[in-house]
């Protein structure tokens, strides 16, 4: 049985105030070509204050754990992209033992 929700609901017709958005009771969300952004997952994640301090200083205002997010996304994308070659590459090969 999934636990329902305590968050109290809001009406078309409530005005949001920003007080709102800042208890944390209204999360705002982006929306990309008509679609909505999924929320972010929080996770406890330990890294080496080396890696922390590095990403501070990349991100400058701009916030380090979505500069670290971004870069994860980064490595999974070129992952996939890495694989995508090997199999083209595979198939070429494959292709030029036959002929």
């Amino acid at each position: 049985m999934k636990k329902k929700s305590t968050m109290p609901t809001f009406d078309a017709d409530t005005p949001i105030t920003q007080g709102d958005i800042d208890t944390g009771k209204l999360v705002l969300r982006k929306r990309t070509a008509g679609r909505v952004i999924l929320p972010k997952k929080r996770v406890t994640l330990y890294l080496d204050e080396s890696i922390v301090d590095r990403f501070k200083e990349m991100a400058g205002d701009r916030g380090y754990q979505t500069l670290i997010n971004e870069t994860l996304k980064s490595s999974m994308h070129q992952a996939d992209i890495a694989e995508t070659l090997r199999q083209v590459i595979r198939e070429e090969l494959k292709g030029r033992k036959a002929a």
